[in-house]
């Protein structure tokens, strides 16, 4: 098996060390009643009081490091590995943390955003499926005719195809039924991905593209 590019593996050490100890400090409640959460989950603007939490700058990039249970840390670490660390090798570890800052960043501004109008319930956010989303995104674009298996079901599907049924999923449920799933959080990272990937091939908004500027793949 291939060694994992730093920042990928990192990442994974990262995300679990987080999810342990939100665990060990979390007492009956589990890995969401840790103090972690109130420090470094991003919470809305004005939440001030809020459950002992309140928002503060920092975490629009800390709150990608926790996670509410198993299930929600494996499918994003899953997603880190299974396509982040390739891009991340394709990239050059510099650019993959860029890019997943740029992502986790957006995915926090959309959320924020999203909470101002009252389209998603007050309370703490976590988890780096705004980073999960923009690597789809990203992998979508550069290699739109390859073919992914799914995990559930396990079929396969090109990848063009996945990114859309996932923005257009994310789009619906967060506008019908957000329950207690950041759904905008995942479209601001996909929005995040886009912006980079532009900005890298010096695209619009960020210019006209160069002659001879090699583009991102």
């Amino acid at each position: 098996m291939p060694r994992l590019p730093p920042a990928t593996l990192y990442l994974l050490w990262i995300l679990t060390g987080a999810f342990l100890l939100q665990w060990v400090t979390g007492g009956g409640e589990g890995p969401v009643g840790s103090p972690l959460v109130t420090w470094l989950a991003l919470w809305p603007i004005g939440s001030e009081g809020l459950d002992g939490g309140g928002f503060l700058p920092w975490q629009l990039v800390t709150y990608a490091a926790l996670h509410g249970d198993f299930i929600h840390l494996f499918f994003n670490a899953f997603m880190v590995w299974m396509i982040g660390a390739p891009l991340e090798a394709q990239w050059g570890t510099r650019r993959y943390v860029q890019f997943a800052l740029a992502c986790i960043i957006a995915a926090g501004l959309v959320h924020l955003l999203c909470t101002l109008f009252g389209l998603f319930p007050s309370g703490p956010t976590l988890g780096i499926s705004g980073l999960a989303y923009g690597l789809l995104l990203a992998f979508g674009l550069m290699f739109p005719e390859q073919r992914v298996m799914l995990l559930i079901p396990p079929v396969p599907i090109k990848a063009k195809y996945l990114v859309l049924i996932l923005a257009g999923l994310a789009l619906f449920f967060g506008l019908a039924a957000p329950g207690g799933i950041a759904h905008f959080a995942h479209l601001g990272g996909m929005l995040g991905a886009w912006l980079m990937l532009r900005y890298w091939r010096g695209d619009p908004p960020f210019g006209r593209r160069r002659p001879g500027l090699r583009p991102v793949r």
